[in-house]
């Protein structure tokens, strides 16, 4: 796992403000509850005046999978330290680098094969990764091993610290395994010694925490593998948390990397991180280390597509927060049943991850009500997420202060498939009474690409009034809330792209690795005050 810096990614947090900045600095995490404008559930129309320029719309689908050699230069780079904002994770790359294994020839063939090599290699691994000093004997329980040098770079801080990381490492397992009911790592024979899943102590520098890699294929898209954690988290290294808690997140996040291949290794990238993200919280819930996720997030970037997966800023980490919004309505299952339906194996689903997920809503509202509700949901964090009064209040694309001189505001904009845009309403001078109202009429793409318009009435006594507009074939349809300025702190509507169409197999980063069909369809919302 490679952590991100991100306190400058304002790419996708365009819009006008609810006032809050739309990044947190890493000293402002965790929050105080209520401390931002609409954390506390209550929009405040004097909190939406200044707006920015709306920003392009990235073109994802154009960031395609890289070669198998460009796939083992990346490898090579982030292995040695010298990763790139652009590059993707350790555990991701070596993924990729595996899988492309074969394509590779000759040197090229060899130097992939030393990468994908246990520390345990030793000095004979030509890329310099192999631990430089016989190992000690492994400490190993039932189910793992923790194998670590006795002394040099790679060597434990202290003698207790192989044991701290067995203990970690067997409750990581217990929660996933035993508790939460997902797959053990498919085994490994004898490799490292034994069957018992193995975890491997190493220098790696304070930009790669820990990963996890496959190793020999199993049964259809299965494999086995094995992790490597840094081997002490120094603070020098690692300034941002105490060793201990790096340790347990990292732990937590790689370990089900290892579980996802017991399920499909090659499933979408965007599902297999995202929900390792989602696992940290399950793990070290206290520790918050995936907060500083949040900022691409589709809290904050909400035109940023649900799958995408970015190899300039980590979107793929940061919609963590869908699966956290699923599963406190619906329970911690979700996920499981979500990777059941994506497992490769004959009693799995065998889906890609959206129609795995979409078959596992179906008797929750579907996919498409459950997601035009959760990207209408994010304007207030703590609505929508156990934690989310802690969240800073996140900007909208536009924003009005409506009154009785002046009655109407027209937006438009397009929206990339699973992506939206929320603009908001306030009632304003001359607003005062139950028989003023506003009248929203939208107009979007065809009802084939799955459109939604979600019309939340923010009350100024902390409740929300969630509707959904009900559109025609054509995409357009209206609406008629409260527009008592008494009552009534803000009206938002969020405009969703809610299409899940795409011609699969393109060699995109994409899910299903294809090219979405309906990017950049036409929204628009007018709001009228009327009586």
């Amino acid at each position: 796992m490679r952590r991100l810096v991100t306190t400058a990614v304002a790419i996708a947090l365009v819009g006008g403000a609810l006032g809050a900045p739309a990044v947190a600095a890493d000293n402002d995490r965790p929050g105080v509850p209520g401390s931002f404008p609409g954390s506390a559930g209550v929009l405040d129309p004097s909190d939406l005046l200044e707006l920015t320029p709306e920003a392009a719309l990235p073109v994802l689908e154009e960031q395609l999978e890289p070669t198998a050699t460009e796939t083992l230069t990346t490898a090579r780079r982030v292995l040695a330290g010298n990763a790139r904002p652009s590059d993707p994770s350790a555990t991701l790359v070596l993924r990729d680098l595996w899988m492309k294994r074969s394509q590779l020839r000759g040197a090229e063939r060899r130097q992939a094969d030393a990468l994908l090599a246990r520390p345990t290699d030793g000095v004979s691994d030509d890329q310099g990764f192999g631990y430089t000093v016989p190992e000690a004997p492994p400490l190993c329980n039932t189910r793992l091993c923790v194998h670590y040098v006795p002394t040099g770079a790679d060597a434990p801080p202290s003698p207790d610290w192989p044991a701290q990381n067995l203990a970690v490492m067997d409750s990581v397992w217990t929660t996933i395994v035993d508790a939460m009911g997902y797959r053990a790592p498919v085994s490994d024979g004898a490799r490292g010694g034994s069957p018992l899943f193995d975890v491997y102590l190493k220098d790696l520098g304070g930009d790669l925490y820990g990963f996890c890699a496959g190793e020999d294929r199993a049964k259809k898209r299965t494999a086995s593998g094995y992790c490597v954690l840094d081997n002490d988290f120094a603070a020098a290294q690692f300034p941002n948390g105490t060793p201990y808690d790096n340790l347990v997140v990292t732990a937590g996040h790689e370990f089900f990397h290892a579980v996802q291949y017991a399920y499909d290794y090659a499933e979408d990238p965007w599902m297999m991180e995202s929900t390792a993200t989602w696992m940290e919280e399950r793990i070290a819930t206290t520790v918050n280390d995936n907060r500083q996720y949040l900022p691409v997030s589709q809290i904050y970037a909400p035109n940023i597509p649900l799958d995408a997966f970015s190899r300039t800023n980590g979107f793929q980490y940061g919609n963590w927060v869908f699966w956290e919004y699923l599963t406190s309505r619906y329970g911690n299952g979700l996920v499981l049943k979500t990777w059941k339906q994506a497992g490769s194996l004959k009693k799995d689903g065998g889906k890609n991850s959206l129609p795995a997920l979409q078959k596992v809503l179906k008797r929750k509202g579907g996919f498409h009500k459950n997601y035009a509700q959760f990207a209408a949901g994010n304007l207030t964090p703590a609505a929508n997420f156990p934690e989310g009064a802690e969240y800073p209040g996140p900007k909208v694309r536009g924003a009005k202060l409506l009154s009785k001189r002046k009655r109407a505001k027209r937006f438009g904009t397009k929206v990339n498939h699973l992506a939206s845009a929320s603009y908001v309403y306030g009632p304003g001078k001359g607003l005062d009474g139950k028989k003023w109202k506003l009248k929203l009429m939208v107009k979007g793409p065809a009802k084939r690409t799955s459109p939604a318009a979600v019309v939340v009435v923010h009350q100024l006594d902390g409740k929300r009034k969630v509707k959904m507009v009900r559109l025609n074939r054509g995409g357009d349809g209206h609406l008629k809330v409260a527009f008592d300025n008494r009552k009534v702190g803000a009206v938002s509507v969020t405009l969703v792209n809610g299409s899940t169409r795409y011609r699969c197999g393109r060699e995109t980063l994409l899910a299903c690795a294809g090219k979405p069909l309906d990017d950049r369809l036409r929204f628009a919302v007018k709001g009228r005050v009327t009586k």
